[in-house]
C-alpha cells in the first residue's frame, strides 16, 4: 500500500504545534521572547518601619542640628502645655474652693432713694431675714463712724483703710469665716470692748497675736482673735469687728446694719434671692442691693479662662516658629545629601520613596520636640501647682493635642523639602552633588 505524500508546509505546521510554547517564536519579534521569559523585577516596596527607620538615621547624623530644630518645637509645645495645665490647675483649685464655700450666700446691703438718698436697712433687718423658710442662717454687719489706730500717737485721719463694724457672733458661721488665732465674738464678750481683726487689719496696724490693744475712736478695745482670709467676704479682711452692743455702748453705733449675710439651701437660691429685698425693706424694696458674692468667684474663673487663651496663642506662635526651623532643617538636609538622593534613585528607589523618607525624618523630628516639650510642659505645671498648693490636672486630651500638633507642623514644614529631594532625577543628584 502506498503513504500519501506530506506537503512541507504541513509537516512545518504540525512541529510547530507539537513544540513546547516556551520554545516558540513570538510573532513579535525575539525582542518580546526574551521579556516574556526574563521580567523585571517589582521595586521594592518601603514598609512604615523601614522609612522610620531611614528617617531616624538621617537625624542621628546631624545630631546638634537635630536636637536645636526640635528645640523649638519643645519650647513652643512646653509653653502650650503648661498655659493649659497651671489653668486646668487653677480652675480645679478655684473649683474646689467654690464647692467648698458654697454658692448659697447672699448679702444684702442699703441702696439709694429716688432722690439719691442712702436708704439705711432696718435695724432688725437680719431678724425678718432668718423668717424666710429656705434660710437657714443670717447674720449682718453695721460701719461705724470710729477709726482705728495702734495707739494714741497716730493722727485719727491715718486709718490705713480698716473700717471699724459691729459685728454678730453668728458671723463666722455664716459666711465661712475662720481663725487665725485666738477668739470670736461671743455673747458675753460682746458687751464689752473687745476686738477681733480681719488678716489684712491685722498686718497693718503690725498686730501678730491676740492680746494687745488697739485704739478705736477714744477708747482702748482688746484684741481678742485675728482671722484668716474670708473668700466670700473680702471686706471683713480690712475691718476690726467689735460686738453689737459695745459698738452701741462706746463708738455710737445707731444699730443699723450696713450688710446682711444670708445662708439659704442650695435649690432654692433663686427664690430667696427675689424675696430678700421685699422681706428687708417692704415699703422700698428698690431701694435694696441683692448679690451673691460667689458669683465673683465665677467672675474671676471666666477672666482666667480669657487669660488663658491669650497665652494659649503666644504658645501657638511658639510652636510655628519651631516649625520654621523644621523646614529650614530640612532644606539644608536636601542640599548636603543629594548624592545620597541620587545614589538611591541609581539604585532603584523612586520619588514615592524618597518623598517618604524626609517626610518621616520631619515629623520625626518634629514629634520627638512635642514629646520633650509635652514632658518639660508637665513638670512645668507640677512644680507651679505645687508651690501653690493646687491640685495637679493637666487633661490628657491636651497632651495627645499637643505632640500631634507639634507631627503636623513636621509635616507641613517638610513637605516642600521632601517634594524637592523626591523631584531630582539620578543623573541630576548625582552630578551636583
Amino acid at each position: 500500500m502506498s503513504t500519501p505524500a506530506t506537503s512541507p508546509t504541513t509537516t512545518a505546521a504540525t512541529a510547530t504545534a507539537a513544540a513546547p510554547a516556551s520554545s516558540r517564536p513570538s510573532p513579535d519579534g525575539p525582542e518580546h521572547t526574551a521579556r516574556t521569559a526574563h521580567p523585571l523585577p517589582r521595586p521594592a516596596r518601603l514598609r512604615p518601619r523601614d522609612a522610620l527607620a531611614v528617617g531616624v538615621s538621617g537625624l542621628r547624623g546631624r545630631k546638634l542640628r537635630a536636637v536645636l530644630s526640635a528645640l523649638g518645637i519643645a519650647i513652643g509645645v512646653a509653653a502650650m502645655v503648661a498655659v493649659i495645665g497651671i489653668g486646668t490647675s487653677s480652675q480645679a483649685q478655684l473649683a474646689a474652693q467654690i464647692a467648698k464655700l458654697g454658692t448659697n450666700l447672699l448679702t444684702v446691703g442699703p441702696g439709694q432713694s429716688f432722690t439719691g438718698k442712702d436708704s439705711p436697712l432696718p435695724t432688725d433687718a437680719d431678724a425678718m431675714v432668718r423668717r424666710i423658710g429656705p434660710v437657714s442662717s443670717a447674720t449682718a454687719t453695721g460701719k461705724t463712724r470710729a477709726t482705728v489706730r495702734r495707739n494714741d500717737h497716730v493722727d485719727a485721719g491715718i486709718t490705713g483703710g480698716i473700717a471699724v463694724l459691729a459685728a454678730r457672733e453668728n458671723l463666722l458661721d455664716t459666711v465661712g469665716g475662720h481663725l487665725s488665732s485666738g477668739r470670736f465674738l461671743t455673747v458675753a464678750s460682746s458687751k464689752y470692748p473687745t476686738v477681733v481683726l480681719g488678716s489684712k487689719a491685722a498686718a497693718r496696724l503690725a498686730v501678730e497675736r491676740p492680746g494687745g490693744l488697739v485704739r478705736l475712736g477714744e477708747q482702748w478695745f482688746t484684741v481678742t482673735g485675728i482671722l484668716d482670709p474670708v473668700a466670700l467676704a473680702p471686706e471683713l479682711d480690712t475691718a476690726a469687728l467689735v460686738g453689737w452692743q459695745a459698738a452701741a455702748e462706746h463708738l455710737g453705733f445707731d444699730g443699723h446694719p450696713t450688710t446682711v449675710y444670708t445662708r439659704t439651701a442650695e435649690s432654692a437660691v433663686e427664690q430667696v434671692r427675689d424675696v430678700l429685698a421685699p422681706t428687708v425693706n417692704p415699703a422700698g424694696p428698690n431701694e435694696v442691693k441683692v448679690s451673691r458674692p460667689s458669683d465673683a468667684l465665677a467672675a474671676q474663673l471666666a477672666a482666667r479662662n480669657t487669660f488663658n487663651a491669650l497665652l494659649l496663642g503666644l504658645g501657638a506662635v511658639a510652636l510655628l516658629v519651631g516649625g520654621v526651623g523644621v523646614a529650614n532643617t530640612m532644606v539644608i538636609a536636601v542640599l548636603e545629601r543629594r548624592q545620597e538622593i541620587g545614589l538611591r534613585r541609581s539604585l532603584g528607589a523612586n520619588r514615592a520613596q524618597i518623598l517618604t523618607q524626609f517626610l518621616t525624618e520631619a515629623v520625626t523630628l518634629a514629634g520627638l520636640g512635642g514629646l520633650a516639650g509635652a514632658a518639660l510642659g508637665g513638670v512645668a505645671t507640677y512644680g507651679y501647682a505645687a508651690a501653690k498648693h493646687w491640685p495637679f490636672a493637666i487633661p490628657g486630651g491636651a497632651l495627645a493635642a499637643a505632640v500631634a500638633a507639634s507631627a503636623l507642623v513636621g509635616a507641613v514644614a517638610g513637605l516642600y523639602p521632601a517634594s524637592r529631594a523626591a523631584r531630582l532625577t539620578p543623573t541630576e543628584a548625582l552630578s551636583t552633588g
